[in-house]
């Protein structure tokens, strides 16, 4: 097949006509309009956080386990010295929830 014209073509800029111009200037603005809605739903959406809940990330048998807890839950397990392996972050979170904080109780080697 023979192309007539076809290197005269490739070599001239393509030409944006009033359709090309009024469909991409409509792509962009539903692209903004979605993109400021997103964002407007991520800074209004969620719950806010309370500052009696405390959650502390730790090496678990299997991966990762958390320790999470808000209100009288936190402030029982802050005081209860029962979990010896994550004190010190324990502290930690207790501490910036407010709750005191009671150390586990050493163990006398056997």
């Amino acid at each position: 097949m023979i192309m007539i014209g076809q290197s005269r073509r490739l070599s001239e800029p393509l030409r944006w006509g009033r359709r090309e111009r009024i469909a991409v200037a409509t792509v962009l603005a539903l692209a903004v309009a979605a993109l400021a809605g997103l964002g407007i739903y991520a800074l209004t959406s969620g719950a806010p956080a309370r500052r009696d809940c405390i959650s502390v990330t730790f090496a678990s048998s299997v991966g990762a386990a958390e320790l999470h807890g808000c209100g009288e839950r936190a402030r029982r397990m802050c005081a209860s010295g029962d979990f010896p392996g994550i004190a010190e972050e324990l502290r930690v979170a207790c501490g910036r929830a407010g709750f005191p904080f009671r150390p586990p109780k050493q163990r006398k080697p056997a």
